[in-house]
């Protein structure tokens, strides 16, 4: 049986009279690469925050990698890698300087062992460059590298891709697959709703509140239960007040040049008639498939 890296209960954080992290309890195990999946405020720092022993648990427990977060954090910080949202580099000093001075901290001083971190985030090539000379997705890359200098078996990434372009975005996730592959379990917190689809397992979060967690699959089977439309409609706006107000539709929503509707007991036929009868131009109605958002606004509602 693969043992828990992570075991979450009741975790609970107010600042004054402020919720943050509301009685949350989940697990992670070790190999698995688990989203943790929810909009800014959600609570999903300040739970990785409380894993790390940086932030004091109102109530509840919790242990990682089998120390316990309230008393044992120094045990945690030393074993674990963590990328916070601000890349913490230094931006006077080259690549390579810093991943020295950070592999330091853990008591690393094997240069060959530093030279292989910068060539696992593909960083090989830059060693002599200062870091205010990088780009956003390279700064990145180097946080990445801080982060597993000391070759840690379970990894924090909190927001990793805020600000960067799709394609460094894509080639990150594909980084972090390449580590998952070597035996690192990492929880990833992120409010892109297409990179939750990577991992194996999602947490959704709202107002400090753990909605659900399940793969990707299961929990859109599970929490959409209705049939998914893509509208194509002209005008959109009067398109998608009428449907909102037909019986049967859960949901709808604009989707750029359509309406993306999920209902229940709804046939297309019967959505394309009632259009045409209120003179909306049907140009097509498609099936759809449920994505991770269509869950999170279901779960939001």
């Amino acid at each position: 049986m693969t043992e828990s890296v992570i075991v979450v209960e009741n975790l609970t954080r107010r600042f004054g009279d402020f919720v943050a992290v509301d009685h949350i309890n989940f697990e992670v195990k070790a190999g698995e690469v688990v989203g943790y999946l929810g909009p800014n405020g959600s609570g999903k720092t300040t739970t990785i925050r409380m894993l790390l022993g940086l932030l004091k648990p109102s109530d509840g427990k919790a242990t990682v990698l089998g120390f316990d977060v309230f008393k044992q954090s120094e045990e945690i910080r030393m074993r674990v890698g963590y990328m916070s949202q601000k890349f913490a580099i230094y931006d006077d000093l080259t690549t390579l300087e810093n991943l020295t001075f950070y592999g330091g901290v853990y008591g690393i001083n094997d240069k060959a062992r530093i030279l292989h971190t910068l060539e696992l985030v593909g960083l090989n090539g830059h060693e002599n460059t200062l870091t205010r000379d990088l780009s956003t997705g390279w700064r990145q890359r180097l946080s990445l590298g801080i982060a597993l200098v000391h070759e840690p078996k379970l990894l924090f990434l909190d927001e990793p891709t805020s600000g960067v372009d799709p394609t460094a975005r894509r080639a990150f996730w594909d980084l972090i697959y390449q580590l998952a592959e070597g035996g690192v379990t990492i929880l990833v917190t992120t409010h892109y709703m297409d990179e939750a689809e990577y991992c194996e397992r999602v947490a959704v979060m709202r107002d400090g509140k753990l909605l659900a967690m399940d793969t990707p699959t299961a929990l859109k089977k599970k929490i959409i239960t209705g049939d998914v439309w893509e509208v194509y409609a002209h005008p959109l706006e009067r398109g998608l007040d009428i449907l909102a107000a037909m019986d049967g539709v859960e949901r709808v929503g604009l989707a750029g040049d359509h309406l993306r509707t999920i209902s229940s007991q709804v046939e297309k036929d019967a959505m394309q008639s009632l259009l045409m009868r209120e003179n909306i131009s049907v140009e097509k109605i498609e099936r759809g498939e449920p994505t991770l958002e269509d869950v999170f606004l279901s779960l939001a509602r």
